[in-house]
């Protein structure tokens, strides 16, 4: 079978060299007629990969439509797959939801650029994002979830205290303590019980417009240097939006390797249950602005709490009030 093959391959060619010699022009006329049917091909499978792609976007969209209603990623995906009454529907529902995502807001644990989880469960709502370091984020993005005991049914994980937690790891036996590096750092409109940052460097610290019920703000300068996060080839951007969690953390929990993020942006958070701290962190720039914090406990106790640890170069700490805030 191998000879007989060889042998027509072998006689094409041979035919293909009396062509070129007899006709220049017809071996062209011949090449050129292999080369439009290679073409033809290739478009076609071209053409039918645009509408295999347009397919899907349009099954998607009334997933997109509940989740920008306000339905969290599960109450989306389990009213569209209850509403499917014929089988094509089902069909479509386990295709788009068959994979956790966190550009759709699934919970579960990121090995950060990954869109895809590496661990998650059915009984855990965590969203925990880990930064290794081998290879820079240029931009991490949550905005407009609900996090910790804010919503029906929520509990914050076994064991824990804290909704939300940005920052390195510090040492423990065997571990060797990591540090967040971060280019530009920004968190905006948090509503929390508590909020402090802790071991903290950082070139310019602008501490804006918060309200707070009962507030410590005591940054002490420093030399901290100006911070981006480069790297070439940086990986793709993580970006999400709305979805409720029992808890967030974002770290480098990999021994002696500390998590790199060019922009890292925590936007429109409404927390409960527990405490918003941000510890362990080396930044450019960080903009803490139009927060609200308060346990509804008075001013004597501070719940808006920035520590003599954090150390700044250039600060702008500008219009932050104490008000009565109680908790959500």
């Amino acid at each position: 079978m191998a000879l007989t093959g060889v042998r027509w391959v072998w006689a094409w060619l041979c035919a293909q060299g009396r062509l070129l010699r007899a006709s220049p022009l017809a071996f062209y006329r011949a090449m050129g007629r292999r080369r439009d049917w290679v073409s033809a091909k290739a478009s076609y499978l071209q053409e039918e990969s645009a509408k295999w792609k347009a397919a899907f976007a349009v099954a998607k969209m009334p997933y997109t439509a509940l989740r920008a209603c306000g339905l969290n990623p599960q109450a989306a995906a389990a009213l569209l797959i209850a509403g499917s009454t014929a089988g094509a529907g089902v069909v479509v529902s386990e295709t788009v939801f068959s994979e956790r995502s966190f550009s759709r807001g699934d919970s579960g644990t990121y090995s950060a650029p990954a869109d895809v989880p590496v661990v998650y469960s059915d009984a855990d709502n965590t969203l925990r994002i880990d930064l290794h370091g081998s290879t820079p984020v240029g931009e991490i993005v949550i905005e407009n979830v609900t996090v910790g005991t804010a919503f029906t049914g929520s509990t914050l994980p076994s064991g824990q205290s804290n909704v939300i937690m940005v920052g390195g790891t510090a040492a423990s036996s065997g571990f060797t303590a990591t540090w967040l590096e971060v280019g530009h750092l920004i968190i905006d409109r948090w509503r929390c019980t508590t909020f402090s940052m802790s071991n903290i460097e950082v070139h310019q610290l602008n501490i804006r417009y918060n309200a707070s019920d009962g507030q410590s703000i005591s940054p002490v300068a420093g030399t901290p240097r100006a911070r981006a996060i480069g790297g070439g080839n940086r990986a793709d951007s993580m970006i999400t939006s709305g979805g409720t969690y029992d808890q967030i953390r974002i770290g480098a929990p990999t021994s002696g390797v500390n998590g790199k993020v060019d922009v890292l942006r925590l936007s429109n958070l409404l927390t409960k249950g527990g405490a918003c701290i941000l510890s362990r962190i080396k930044a450019g720039t960080i903009d803490v602005e139009y927060l609200e914090v308060g346990a509804g406990n008075g001013f004597a106790t501070k719940e808006f709490v920035v520590t003599t640890s954090t150390i700044y170069k250039n600060a702008v700490i500008l219009d932050n009030v104490e008000v009565s805030i109680s908790p959500p």
